[in-house]
């Protein structure tokens, strides 16, 4: 079963996550969250950023990287990184995909991503900035993956507003 998985490790930022979880829910990926996290998840500002989509969330916690991986031993990932030497649109994302993405003020642990420095991609951008929006990357990524899956399953809407499966 074709299934996009967005992992945050510690998100730091409630409107970053709301976003995030708007856009799962708006294009059907999974949400898992790694603690600790630097909010109350009842948090207004989350809950407001996610607007009314919370009920069509596919949401899971985890108290840290080993608890996500116990609990996902098969999880095919990337980690999106801007020390990454490969872009993001290079891979060939598999059916079932974990897309990691790391705290706003310092990515995802160094150490984790030198052990998979294979499974790491990075969003093109000018030089001497450090990074773009976390929930703009996590966007960015979803819809590269629909992309490649000609966006299937979601509804295409016309120039004049009539929906159609596509």
């Amino acid at each position: 079963m074709s299934k996009i998985n967005i992992v945050l490790h510690e998100p730091e930022i409630p409107q970053n996550t709301g976003n995030i979880a708007r856009t799962c829910a708006a294009t059907g990926a999974s949400l898992h969250l790694i603690e600790p996290l630097g909010f109350e998840i009842d948090d207004r500002k989350l809950k407001r950023a996610g607007l009314d989509y919370w009920h069509n969330l596919d949401i899971t916690y985890y108290k840290n990287l080993d608890d996500f991986f116990e609990k996902n031993p098969n999880a095919d990932f990337y980690c999106y990184t801007t020390k990454a030497p490969r872009k993001y649109t290079e891979i060939s994302y598999p059916e079932s995909v974990f897309l990691f993405f790391g705290k706003e003020t310092a990515g995802l642990p160094e150490s984790f991503l030198e052990k998979n420095l294979e499974r790491c991609v990075r969003l093109p951008m000018r030089e001497g900035l450090r990074s773009l929006n976390l929930s703009n990357s996590v966007a960015i990524a979803v819809y590269e993956v629909l992309r490649q899956r000609d966006f299937d399953g979601l509804l295409e809407y016309g120039k004049f507003g009539g929906a159609v499966q596509i």
